[in-house]
């Protein structure tokens, strides 16, 4: 009984650590911090550098004049701002709307090879000191270059990630992104706490930025190509800081069944990732990078979906055994968060809107979805070539 308690209460523990302790324990560290020192600021600008903006387009002709028009009217200087689109692969109208064009370029092969290859062609022919990158079904507000550039003025920054997103149509929109943007509003909060401690733990390809001279080529059967070349910056001793003043905004997932296809796939990536980047697991070598990289992410995408199954196969047997009303009371808890979780994914797939059950169903999704990923690692099912998840 003692090793079941032990089992019980440690998975309850890790649990809560990652998802809401972690958190927690970087505010505090954050506070006592400046307590004897001040938070850092991003210094002046002195000038607005050259930037490139680059943007990997896959069959987007409902959304690419739309997505150029938008490029056009972000407030950065045109002369010091060059937009790029790789539209390799493409065979509807893509490249076709966007040649139509003059103030952008545009890099087109007919073969399709993922969009780390459009990445690594497009930087080829990369001249400026920075580099954005931005997903081609997203629109970034006006102002975003200008507050990404201002970060660089400080030579310990190595790249910057910008927020996500997630917009609805109002009342009426689909059920599915609900959840997906409560997730979103906490991941950036997170984002924001563990750039303020030291750096952000990998940024989201929707937005996010680097010095150009520090760019390496990862291997085209990377998943997440912008979670790997960040934290691969970070490596060097750099930093990634979040700027929520600059965001990409995007619908969510049509339904479920195309959010879990997504979200599949950045399952099978992360067990990707923590093997490329398994040196990142050494603290004595990157101390609190290692910190920030095992609360933030490992524990999520390794123990915490294994332990769920396990603590209630434990509180289970602990009821049994009669180890007391506590027990009793936590299963009942438990069970009513699954059926919570069950009932909210059943309502989502019809597109009924339940606000309190969101939270649970998106929670239990997540992690469902990370046993999806990882055999899908396992098998290596995964390609590069995905088909994209339709947004609403």
């Amino acid at each position: 009984m003692l090793f079941l308690k032990i089992l019980f209460f440690s998975g309850i523990f890790l649990i809560f650590y990652s998802y809401i302790g972690y958190g927690m324990l970087v505010w505090l560290l954050i506070r006592l911090r400046n307590l004897f020192r001040t938070q850092r600021q991003p210094p002046p600008i002195t000038t607005l550098p050259l930037a490139t903006l680059v943007i990997a387009a896959y069959n987007e002709e409902r959304f690419i004049v739309e997505k150029i028009e938008n490029c056009l009217s972000l407030d950065y200087p045109r002369d010091k701002l060059k937009i790029i689109f790789v539209t390799d692969g493409s065979t509807d109208n893509t490249p076709i709307l966007a040649r139509a064009y003059a103030d952008i370029t545009v890099m087109h092969e007919p073969e399709r090879k993922g969009k780390i290859a459009a990445m690594h062609r497009a930087m080829q022919t990369v001249t400026t000191p920075i580099t954005i990158f931005c997903d081609a079904n997203t629109l970034l507000n006006r102002e975003s270059i200008q507050y990404i550039v201002r970060h660089y003025e400080d030579p310990k920054v190595g790249g910057v990630a910008g927020e996500k997103k997630v917009i609805s149509a109002g009342e009426d929109s689909q059920a599915p992104g609900a959840g997906e943007g409560i997730y979103w509003k906490y991941e950036s909060l997170l984002k924001k706490l563990d750039s303020q401690l030291y750096t952000v733990v990998g940024a989201a390809g929707e937005l996010f930025s680097i010095r150009t001279e520090l760019y390496e080529p990862v291997p085209g059967n990377v998943l997440l190509d912008d979670f790997v070349i960040s934290l691969g910056i970070c490596r060097k001793g750099y930093r990634i800081v979040y700027e929520p003043k600059a965001y990409a905004s995007e619908r969510p997932s049509a339904s479920m069944k195309e959010e879990q296809k997504r979200k599949t796939r950045i399952s099978a990536g992360a067990f990707q990732s923590m093997i490329m980047l398994k040196d990142l697991l050494n603290v004595f070598r990157y101390p609190v990078l290692s910190f920030q990289y095992v609360s933030h992410r490992v524990l999520r995408w390794t123990l915490c979906p294994l332990l769920l199954p396990v603590i209630l196969v434990a509180n289970i047997a602990l009821v049994l055994m009669a180890a007391g009303p506590l027990y009793t009371l936590l299963l009942v808890g438990q069970l009513a968060f699954y059926a919570a979780a069950i009932t909210g994914w059943v309502f989502s797939n019809r597109n009924i809107k339940v606000k309190a059950l969101y939270v649970p169903y998106y929670f239990f999704f997540l992690n469902v979805s990370l046993y999806f990923g990882f055999l899908r690692f396992r098998r290596g099912q995964q390609s590069v070539l995905w088909e994209k998840a339709a947004r609403q």
